[in-house]
Order: C-alpha cells, then structure tokens, then sequence
C-alpha cells in the first residue's frame, strides 16, 4: 500500500515539473516500502536516502528495542532475561508455535514487573487480536534488489533500530555500487540531537551530508 502511493506521487511530481531524478526518504519501518519500490520499479526511483533503516526483521527488531528500553530505564543486562522470555512467549503465539493460555501464563507470571509496560506486550492475549503479519518480515531479499545510489543513516545510539546488524545486512546484500553509510554522533533513533523531537534539533550533519550526497547524485 505504501509503495504504491510513492508511485502515485512519483507520477504527480514528474507531472507537475517534468522528467526529473526522484529519489526517496524513509525512516525506520518506512524505510522497507521505499526499498521495495526502488527494487520493484527501479525506473521510477533515480536514488534513495533512509534514516534507521532495519536490515533485520520486526520481531528481532523489537526485542532489540524492548532491550534498549529497559537499558534506559536504568535496568542491567543481567534483568534483561525475563523480557526476552515474554517477547519470545508472543512471537510464538503468533507463529502458531504454542497455545493462547500457554503464552498467557507467561504473560501473567511478569505482568505485574514495573519492566512490563516496556516490553509492549498485550496484557491479555484473549482480547488481543493476536496478529502480527509481518513479524517475520526479512528486508534482506529486497534490499539484493536495490541497484539505485543508497544514502543510509544511523544515529550512535539508536534505541529501536539494531544499526550494526542492519548495516552488515546492506554492505552485505546491497545490488548498488554506489552505497554511503553515515553514523551521526549524539543521535537515536531520530536524525535530531538527543532525539528530540522537534525541527530545531535536527542534526546539522545529517542536513549537510544528505544535501551534500543529493546534489551530487543530480548533478551527474
């Protein structure tokens, strides 16, 4: 759905101003629609430019992010064990792997742990619709499609996105020739300073290189 309203936008812009480069911007999750546009209709998309763009799939990228949570919260690794056991209880019920009142009894033994709420799982599975299609959702197929110049962004400390495994993913996988990885110093999970959430905090190095990178993939 998303890839094929990014169609529909290319063809409005290219309509509106002509035969021009028309490259993407994704950030997190919709990074993945982006990339799936530029493997499917590579004609359409002249370049990408994605912020935390996971290489890994949701479930392994929610227990990463739940983890870093509870790191943030002043919890130690050593507390970490018993939300990965709910976060695994939920993946399975999911997959069809254990029962409901199996994974609810999990659920039931922690719910009542202050860490709870961090973890974001449902408290009860019966009135959870219990659904999660895309969990097991591998970017990495897609991103071997990816032949367009691909500018990626990861802050040093990302909070949701595992940069170090979703950036061996794209060195590894990747079609282009022409892939720049930048790290930006004092982000998160957003291209903003400390991750704040407002336009006056946006990295300036973030603004420069992807100014910077663009021009130079247009100006060919």
């Amino acid at each position: 759905m998303e890839a094929d309203d990014a169609v529909a936008a290319i063809a409005e812009v290219r309509r509106r101003i002509g035969d021009v480069p028309v490259g993407l911007w994704g950030w997190s999750q919709g990074t993945w629609p982006a990339s799936a546009l530029a493997a499917r209709r590579p004609e359409l998309v002249s370049f990408l430019v994605l912020v935390a763009s996971s290489g890994v799939s949701p479930a392994v990228q929610m227990r990463y992010g739940t983890a870093q949570q509870l790191l943030l919260h002043g919890y130690g690794s050593a507390e970490l064990a018993d939300p990965t056991r709910l976060r695994e209880a939920l993946e399975s019920v999911v997959r069809g792997h254990i029962d409901r009142e199996t994974a609810q009894a999990v659920i039931d033994r922690y719910a009542d742990r202050p860490w709870f709420p961090l973890v974001y799982v449902p408290r009860d599975l019966h009135s959870h619709p219990g659904t999660w299609d895309d969990m097991d959702y591998d970017p990495e197929p897609v991103i071997a499609q990816v032949r367009c110049p691909t500018l990626l962004f990861y802050g040093e400390a990302d909070e949701w996105t595992p940069a170090e495994d979703s950036i061996a993913v794209w060195r590894r996988a990747a079609a282009t020739s022409d892939l720049t990885i930048h790290r930006l110093a004092g982000c998160t999970h957003l291209p903003t300073v400390g991750g704040a959430d407002a336009l006056e905090a946006i990295s300036s190095d973030y603004s420069s290189t992807m100014l910077a990178w663009v021009q130079e993939r247009t100006n060919r």
